[in-house]
């Protein structure tokens, strides 16, 4: 069929076929666009998570004194004893029982210290002759934190030693900044193998 249109003729079946191919058209270029906006959002995701696990592994290898001991065993025993050396263990065979997370004055047994790291905490063990302001700054530091454990260790081999599964660095001064730049990326950190299992309802009665 045709209609007049101004001195000419348009043939409308002609003039539908068109607009429906135009349709088409569109729809076609909307799913690309949306297809385009996915695959592009992966790939943004996926760049993120690239370039956080390339910054903390920037991170660790740039604090200085920081020893990686690599996997450790992991194997619970009731009647483990671990002897005490001048420096505390980075994980191992340990107690199936772990220390409560927080604040110690007195000496913490290792076995159990091992579970809590096994768990994601750090170990801050300080050597007893510590001066008392500087055992108070390590507490402060410490008071409210979640997987944290601070106690006194006999024969330490520094003044301070910080200690996560698998990873350990020595410091001298409590105004070392590798302390906290240890604890910022080793608590809770990627190389824990029992990630946000509970460091409380274990053994001990720590002070905060």
């Amino acid at each position: 069929m045709k209609i007049k249109e101004g001195d000419g003729f348009v043939n409308k079946t002609t003039s539908q076929r068109v607009s429906r191919k135009e349709q088409r058209r569109q729809q076609v270029e909307q799913q690309k666009r949306r297809r385009n906006r996915i695959i592009g959002g992966v790939v943004a995701a996926v760049v993120v998570v690239v370039v956080g696990v390339l910054a903390v592994n920037l991170i660790r290898a740039n604090i200085e004194g920081v020893i990686d001991f690599g996997p450790q065993e992991q194997d619970h025993d009731e009647g483990v004893v671990i002897e005490v050396e001048s420096l505390p263990p980075v994980g191992g065979v340990h107690s199936p029982q772990w220390q409560n997370c927080g604040i110690y004055t007195e000496p913490v047994e290792a076995k159990y210290a091992i579970h809590s790291m096994e768990h994601g905490a750090v170990w801050i063990a300080y050597n007893p002759e510590l001066p008392a302001g500087d055992v108070a700054q390590l507490q402060e530091l410490v008071r409210g934190q979640t997987y944290m454990l601070l106690s006194p260790y006999p024969g330490l081999a520094s003044n301070i030693v910080l200690t996560a599964w698998g990873v350990q660095l020595e410091v001298e001064s409590v105004d070392d900044e590798r302390i906290e730049r240890f604890i910022g990326t080793y608590r809770l950190g990627s190389q824990t193998p029992e990630f946000g299992a509970p460091c409380t309802e274990g053994v001990g009665a720590p002070q905060g």
